[in-house]
């Protein structure tokens, strides 16, 4: 069995949450990930995730269904900047990033660049063609 990075697996559970099109058991979402990861591994990471807000549950018998608690395209864009603010060097790291896009992902950025700056707290529009 391979290691994780560390939060790797946090994103894969929260990746998982998000494609989900409802509320989700541990078990269901263990079968959902990659690598088999221990029923008790992702119980940990759940609660963790409830922790720090990312996640809701609910009883339903005797489980507990979880919900990604935040919008993932905030989530996932909060977390790149994170990574960001503590580079070393933030233009060569957005320089590698943005090397690494298909046609389709940098015609979507470029597009999203020409387009006037909207303020942090309004929510972003929706767009046909996003960044994955």
């Amino acid at each position: 069995m391979t290691r994780r990075r560390l939060g790797q697996l946090e994103a894969e559970v929260l990746a998982a949450l998000a494609s989900a099109e409802r509320p989700v058991a541990t078990a269901e979402l263990r079968d959902a990930l990659p690598g088999a990861p221990a029923y008790t591994t992702v119980n940990t990471i759940l609660f963790r995730l409830l922790g720090k807000g990312l996640v809701s549950r609910m009883r339903e018998g005797r489980h507990f269904l979880y919900k990604l608690a935040v919008d993932e395209s905030r989530l996932v864009a909060d977390q790149m900047h994170d990574r960001l603010r503590v580079a070393s060097d933030p233009p060569e790291v957005l320089a590698r990033f943005v090397a690494t896009l298909s046609r389709d992902e940098e015609r979507t950025l470029r597009a999203i660049l020409a387009e006037p700056r909207e303020s942090v707290d309004s929510p972003a529009p929706s767009r046909s063609g996003t960044l994955t």
